[in-house]
Order: C-alpha cells, then structure tokens, then sequence
C-alpha cells in the first residue's frame, strides 16, 4: 500500500501540490499536516503515518525534505522504515527504497548528509579553540554586566520597587532578572503564598 505523507511549515501555506501528486502517484491513504519541519518540532500525523505503516507499505513524499529540516533526522527515520520492512518513496528526487538505484542515492545522500555535519563540527571547533588562544570565549553575551547586576541588588535591598519595574529598568525580561536573582523568585512566591 503506497501512504502518503504531505506536509507545509505554516497555517497560511497550501497542501494541494504535494496533496495532488500523492494521489497522482496513487497513494491510497495521505496524512497532511501544517506544523514546521524543524529537527524536534513534534509533529503528530508524521507520528500517525508512521505507526499506520506495515512491512512491504511504502511512505510516499513530496520531496525528501517533507521529513524534516535536519538531513542526518530523515535518514534515520528511512533507516527506521527499513528495519520495520517499509520502503520510502519521494516523487522529486525519485529516491525509492525499493530499488537498487534509490538504496544507492538514499545512502550517497546520507554520506554525504554526515560529511558536511562533520565538516561544519571540526570548523566550529576550530574557530573556538582559535577565539580561545585569543582570549575570547565562545556563548551567548552576559545579559546584565556586573554593574548592572549592583544596581539590581540595590533595587531589590531597597525593597520598595517591584521586580517587573526593577527588570524593566535593567532592560531585561523577568525571566532573564530572576535567572540572575533567584532568591528574588523565592521572595516573590513567598509573598503570594502569605
């Protein structure tokens, strides 16, 4: 049985070219979904198409990438359609499990797929171990300095301004000020409990 899987990464984006060519492709059954493809993002009808499958079915796409975003992810799920005897089909790039051609591709695909991970891994390493030698260190900027955070203490002793005004003047969220102040959420908490 030939099932098929159509998928938009938005509400405002239209199934009705990969929903024609599943059928045209004779698919008997098309789970459709509007939710984003990125590597994570659950996505319930790729969950129920995938449980819907038996050995010898074949999952039909679009295109490869209606899998997912990240290639090493939609190699893994072909993998796992081939452990539980399900082939995979995707009418674009023509790959198709089922012969010798679509094993060869799928897996010069996924060769490839991993030496450009690889490749992007060992540069990023590179480029921090050079910032370190440098001084530099890698991450996300501190988003209050300790200057910033004297003040916060200040505020918060003084005891007379909230933590939402206190946040706002610091020019971060309440959520970022109480990472740097947690005992200024205990406080808070032990406020609206007595």
């Amino acid at each position: 049985m030939l099932v098929g899987y159509a998928r938009v990464s938005t509400q405002d984006q239209n199934l009705d070219l990969q929903r024609d060519a599943l059928t045209k492709a004779g698919c008997e059954r098309i789970f459709e979904e509007k939710k984003s493809g990125k590597a994570g993002t659950r996505r319930p009808e790729f969950e129920a198409a995938l449980a819907y499958l038996r050995p010898t079915d074949v999952l039909v796409v679009w295109k490869l990438d209606r899998l997912g975003r990240s290639l090493v992810e939609m190699m893994r799920t072909i993998d796992g359609l081939r452990i539980k005897e399900v082939h995979f089909r995707s009418l674009t790039e023509q790959f198709d499990s089922a012969t010798a051609h679509g094993r060869f591709a799928l897996q010069m695909h996924g060769a490839m797929a991993e030496y450009f991970l690889d490749l992007n891994r060992e540069r990023t390493m590179e480029g921090l171990k050079a910032a370190l030698a440098r001084g530099r260190k890698g991450g996300r900027p501190k988003a209050l300095s300790e200057k910033d955070i004297d003040i916060g203490r200040a505020l918060l002793a003084s005891g007379t301004i909230s933590v939402a005004e206190i946040a706002r003047r610091l020019g971060v969220s309440r959520v970022t000020f109480y990472s740097y102040f947690p005992q200024a959420r205990a406080r808070s908490q032990a406020r609206i409990q007595g």
